[in-house]
């Protein structure tokens, strides 16, 4: 598949979309995001045993109608094959946000949203168990999430370019974005703003060019032969106009929820890291970017002992964190197609 031939796909399956009320819901942390609701979007047929579930959850600011380029027949996941769901993560501007929402709270986690995720399922489509959760970048984090959440429901998972736990190194990235928004004199507390925080949010654009892209794929010249930018500074200018359809409370609230991202906080494991990937039941695909600057080879390397079922196959790629989301890079998303049907094929957990 080359990336962007779903473009020229006749839909020839069927397709759902909703609005999944889920009331007052009561989050992990103590608080209560009022009026929840989860937009999402289905493709393909369930089958009648329901065993043919792919949940494929969205990423940071991202809504699913960008992440659909990768579903077809010839592509990622196979819709004539697989009935795959889309939910639209908390704070992405679809579902429950602080832009649709005004008492929406200071910090709704990935394991609210799997939590969430998991009653859309059963109560819309009467689905308890999922054949994979498949997921890049955040939404690779509610991947582990639900396998270390729901550890009889889930057979596989797919960690796109994610982790188990938000590295240190990271959080450094998304503190230094959540500074810039805090600095602008619209900001008035909290990851609120009183009008839009235009100058800010062109900075925000501008320090994900840094992190979003490898060394190598800027040195290569990739930034300009890629985006057909005349120069750095046009290339620059497409980072800062990439949130204009972004909400900065929006962006903000995401940001919180991916510092958060660990599967081991919870109860049941103390925080204790290697016994929450130990008590993973799923079989666990592990495709980390070989120069993903966010989520590290070698943090999926230092989780990989501690797994029961579990491969690591990093993507060869100087893209950076996109290699797993590669809209406009043919050899990796021929790697990811090959990579992720191999491992839908594979059988289950015993």
């Amino acid at each position: 598949m080359v990336a962007g031939d779903m473009d020229r796909w006749p839909t020839r399956w069927p397709t759902r979309t909703g609005r999944f009320a889920l009331g007052d819901l009561a989050l992990r942390g103590g608080a209560v995001l009022p009026g929840a609701v989860l937009s999402w979007k289905a493709h393909g047929t369930l089958s009648p045993a329901r065993d043919n579930v792919v949940l494929y959850p969205t990423s940071y600011g991202a809504q699913h109608p960008e992440l659909e380029w990768l579903i077809g027949p010839d592509g990622v996941l196979d819709p004539t094959r697989w009935f795959v769901v889309q939910p639209d993560m908390f704070g992405n501007g679809l579902s429950s946000s602080p832009s649709n929402t005004p008492d929406y709270p200071d910090l709704v986690t990935a394991w609210d949203n799997v939590a969430a995720q998991r009653r859309l399922l059963a109560e819309e489509f009467g689905v308890e168990r999922l054949a994979c959760v498949y997921g890049w970048s955040m939404g690779a984090q509610q991947a582990y999430h639900w396998a270390a959440a729901f550890p009889g429901a889930v057979d596989r998972i797919v960690v796109n370019c994610g982790s188990a736990r938000t590295a240190e190194h990271n959080r450094v990235f998304l503190r230094s974005l959540m500074a810039v928004l805090e600095a602008a004199p619209e900001h008035r507390g909290g990851g609120r703003f009183d009008a839009r925080p235009d100058m800010a949010l062109r900075a925000f654009g501008r320090i994900y060019a840094s992190w979003a892209m490898s060394q190598d794929f800027y040195r290569a010249g990739l930034h300009l032969t890629s985006s057909g930018a005349a120069d750095l500074a046009a290339y620059l200018r497409t980072w800062e106009t990439r949130y204009d359809t972004r909400d900065a409370a929006d962006l903000y609230a995401q940001l919180r929820c991916w510092e958060a991202g660990d599967i081991a906080d919870d109860p049941r494991h103390g925080g204790d890291l290697a016994r929450a990937l130990g008590a993973i039941r799923a079989r666990v695909l592990l495709m980390p970017g070989a120069t993903d600057l966010y989520f590290r080879v070698a943090d999926n390397e230092a989780e990989l002992p501690h797994l029961r079922h579990a491969a690591l196959r990093p993507i060869p790629s100087i893209w950076g964190h996109r290699a797993g989301n590669p809209m406009q890079n043919p050899e990796d998303a021929r790697f990811l197609r090959d990579a992720v049907r191999e491992w839908l094929a594979s059988p289950p957990p015993d």
